[in-house]
């Protein structure tokens, strides 16, 4: 019997080399090493954002080495908003805003992909607001 409510372990069972050659095509970026540092530190700014259940399934879906950069992060007390998530990623690596953006959403679709869209949708549902543009999402707002 199938259980909806099961999560899906098809996309990342993958290895850590595939889920980097894919941030490097869909970043467009030079070299798998520049691709390497991208999901490094954009993994670790999330280790710092993500906490309870999310983490622990999303560790679990990441390739290993994807897996340990976002858990080896303590996660902040005061989360960041999306924005706020780039001008924090920004200022640790010395890289201009609009590099970090594009660094965010190069890994963060990656994530995604490994996630899968119910994880992901619980993900977005837990972090502040500007995450689901980085993840390649439309931002929805309940109305007033």
């Amino acid at each position: 019997m199938y259980d909806q409510h099961a999560p899906i372990q098809q996309p990342c069972e993958r290895a850590y080399e595939q889920m980097l050659e894919r941030v490097r095509y869909d970043g467009a970026y030079p070299t798998r090493e520049k691709a390497e540092i991208a999901v490094h530190q954009v993994l670790a700014g999330l280790g710092r954002q993500l906490t309870g259940e999310e983490r622990v399934e999303l560790a679990a879906r990441l390739p290993r080495e994807a897996a340990r950069v976002l858990t080896a992060q303590i996660p902040d007390i005061r989360p960041l908003t999306g924005w706020a998530f780039v001008k924090d990623l920004a200022a640790r690596t010395g890289a201009s805003l609009a590099t970090s953006r594009w660094d965010a959403g190069s890994v963060f679709s990656a994530v995604a992909a490994c996630a899968g869209p119910d994880l992901l949708t619980r993900i977005l549902q837990q972090l502040p607001s500007g995450y689901a543009l980085l993840f390649g999402r439309a931002e929805l707002t309940a109305a007033a």
